[in-house]
């Protein structure tokens, strides 16, 4: 009978070691899942950040004649706003005196369409 209980012991402790191995061997099992998880996701990480500096350059490369077009176009702006400007502020007074002669200078004038009624 003793050998019985110790043949039984033996196999619970079989057993035991036997879970033990199996749950050692999941978690290593998990472990490098997510190591090659972290792995992966670095790899997809730099590549991104790859393509984004790839895609930035040629943008840039792209929009930089365009980017100097347009600050030429702002540039030619502002030039002509300034010499219309200057150009209202020569011409003011000249075109005040104009308006107000024209206006306060009334010459009373018969319409060579109104016919008097005889």
């Amino acid at each position: 009978m003793a050998s019985q209980s110790q043949g039984i012991q033996q196999l619970l402790q079989a057993e035991k070691r036997a879970a033990e191995k199996v749950a050692d061997a999941r978690k290593r099992k998990a472990q490098h899942l997510k190591q090659a998880k972290e792995e992966a996701q670095m790899e997809v990480d730099q590549y991104r950040r790859e393509r984004e500096q790839e895609f930035q350059s040629k943008q840039q490369a792209a929009m930089g004649s365009q980017g100097n077009l347009s600050a030429e176009v702002e540039q030619a702006t502002r030039r002509q706003v300034q010499g219309m400007q200057s150009s209202q502020q020569r011409n003011r007074e000249r075109v005040l005196a104009q308006l107000l002669g024209m206006v306060c200078d009334v010459r009373p004038q018969v319409h060579p369409d109104y016919r008097i009624a005889a």
